[in-house]
């Protein structure tokens, strides 16, 4: 929001992503479809779709963080969403069914930093792409997860939405750039 972190402002904000590939002017692009963001700041609220890409709901965060273990749980103030994470660091990437190895899943979001959500008129995905000199993501173990948005059965059916694996982003410098939004067709 163009506000330096020493006056204070902070949130803590979530996005549900899907990866997404889709044609490009120049070949097959990727990035992510973020169908829900939530953020524990009113301000983000107000302002998300606005004045940045993205419609947030607004929502109570806990976070709890040690050198090795995360845990991240929020429940939107409707109560429509509550999510639930704990992860533990780990030396390296096991049980992937995408990636073979941390580097590949690394790079694949790397590739995928461009982030596409609704606009609040419905007519144009907004976009926003992930800026850092410090790529840097380490592989985690999830001891638990929920999610009653991708654990809904009329979003997605059973069994459709499973975790393949988890990274952790920590300490990396970071800003964010708008980019141009994707218009998305009319339907006849």
């Amino acid at each position: 929001m163009g506000l330096p972190g020493s006056i204070g402002v902070r949130s803590e904000n979530a996005a549900h992503r899907v990866a997404v590939e889709w044609d490009g002017p120049d070949g097959v692009e990727s990035g992510v479809y973020i169908p829900r963001r939530d953020s524990g700041s009113p301000l983000n609220v107000l302002l998300g779709g606005r004045l940045f890409p993205g419609v947030h709901s607004l929502a109570r965060f806990e976070v709890e963080e040690s050198e090795h273990d995360l845990h991240v749980a929020f429940t939107s103030k409707d109560s429509s969403t509550r999510v639930s994470v704990d992860v533990r660091t780990a030396d390296e990437l096991a049980g992937s069914t995408l990636f073979p190895d941390l580097a590949a899943a690394s790079e694949f979001f790397r590739q995928g930093r461009i982030g596409f959500s609704a606009s609040r008129d419905g007519r144009r995905l907004d976009g926003l792409a992930l800026n850092t000199s410090k790529w840097q993501v380490r592989a985690a173990h999830t001891h638990a997860v929920q999610s009653t948005f991708f654990d809904d059965p009329t979003r997605f059916p059973s069994g459709s939405a499973t975790l393949d694996c988890t990274l952790l982003m920590r300490d990396v410098p970071a800003n964010w750039t708008v980019t141009t939004p994707m218009q998305i067709p009319a339907m006849a």
